[in-house]
């Protein structure tokens, strides 16, 4: 017999004279050979000592060679199973091949044919064996490759979140520019108009730095909300309260139309309140200009349990690939005006409540923001 790699076999038979002499064969052929006479004590040996290989006879008394195979193949799928069977005794060799058997070897057992049983057993182990380091390896590589891309896709996150920060910052750099500009025609010139308007221009860009780094600092703040049982009309109430100067400025009618018996809801009143406030905030300036507009804030049950808030106006509207746009990285409807962060985070803000923001709007005849919150638990 050719070297085995010391497989470990179980050998299970009735016969004293059939395990002592092809236990001796065994042997000397380089395997570890455990023996059995029956199919009780055969479990009891595979269960101690864990074969890779299992030789045993079909017809046995009590528990026969098939029942033997179901057993052991319900407990350990990877073990092989060759079947000894009798010339007469085709139908149940057949029969052991469909419950997965390595072989099946006719007696009296020729040592050739035995040998090649084993190697094709053997065979399957190693196979069995190489492919679960296949397995393993291909599982690491993907782990390694997922980690490098994840890694790769938030340096190139980062690298276009500065890039797009960069380009803001360039716009309020260049429109202070120009107020400087502005206001050192006024002093050669000794305009008093020009000095004004330069003036303006000043204070309107330090403005917009100072909402910059604001908004820049609620977005890092709300990167994880925390939620608990709310009134779900106070955040609308405190943004109204907040809101009504600017809305009053630009004669904007500014409501709430809260749907009847609201129930409390589990949010981060903070996080939607400056959710809401951007919203809002952007809703007001979208009416800038238009008589008799109006901007309302309903608040209705959710279609789930949750809550819903639409923020409805009656402003300039925007267009399909503008409403695509709205939530991407500083993009803002307002030109060099805006900077962006404030619908940003109030994506973000809604993400962290597992929500969505859906977006409805016409050019010219206004727009209709929904914030869609599930019902949760407090954490």
């Amino acid at each position: 017999m050719q070297e085995p790699a010391q497989t470990r076999i179980l050998l299970v038979d009735d016969e004293p004279g059939i395990r002592k002499v092809l236990g001796i064969t065994l042997a000397d052929g380089g395997y570890s050979v455990t023996t059995a006479e029956n199919g009780e004590e055969a479990l009891r040996r595979f269960r101690e000592h864990r074969p890779d290989v299992v030789l045993t006879d079909i017809k046995m008394p009590d528990m026969d060679g098939i029942e033997l195979l179901q057993h052991i193949k319900a407990e350990s799928p990877d073990t092989e199973v060759v079947m000894f069977t009798g010339h007469g005794d085709m139908e149940l060799a057949i029969k052991s091949l469909k419950h997965d058997a390595t072989d099946f070897v006719t007696k009296p057992i020729n040592e050739d044919v035995l040998e090649i049983a084993l190697k094709r057993a053997r065979e399957r182990i190693a196979m069995r064996r190489q492919l679960r380091e296949y397995t393993h390896e291909l599982e690491r590589l993907v782990e390694e490759k997922a980690r490098q891309l994840v890694e790769a896709e938030r340096l190139a996150a980062v690298g276009q979140t500065v890039s797009e920060l960069a380009h803001t910052i360039k716009n309020i750099a260049n429109a202070l520019k120009g107020s400087i500009f502005v206001l050192g025609k006024g002093i050669e010139l000794d305009e008093r108009e020009y000095l004004l308007e330069g003036w303006r221009m000043v204070r309107d860009n330090v403005e917009k730095i100072k909402d910059l780094s604001l908004d820049l600092l609620h977005y890092g703040k709300y990167g994880r909300v925390s939620a608990r049982p709310s009134d779900p009309l106070g955040p609308v109430e405190a943004v109204l309260r907040l809101l009504a100067g600017r809305a009053a400025e630009l004669g904007v009618a500014l409501s709430a139309e809260p749907a009847a018996g609201l129930a409390s809801v589990t949010i981060d009143p903070e996080a939607i309140q400056r959710c809401l406030l951007n919203l809002v905030g952007n809703a007001i300036d979208a009416c800038r200009g238009r008589p008799g507009a109006r901007v309302a804030v309903r608040i209705l049950p959710g279609p789930s349990g949750g809550i819903e808030y639409q923020v409805t106006d009656t402003g300039c509207g925007m267009d399909a690939s503008t409403c695509e746009r709205l939530f991407q990285s500083f993009f803002s409807t307002k030109g060099t005006e805006g900077t962006g962060i404030g619908l940003m985070m109030a994506k973000r803000i809604v993400d962290q409540h597992a929500g969505r923001i859906l977006v409805e709007s016409r050019p010219g005849e206004g727009t209709t923001v929904t914030v869609r919150l599930p019902a949760v638990s407090a954490e």
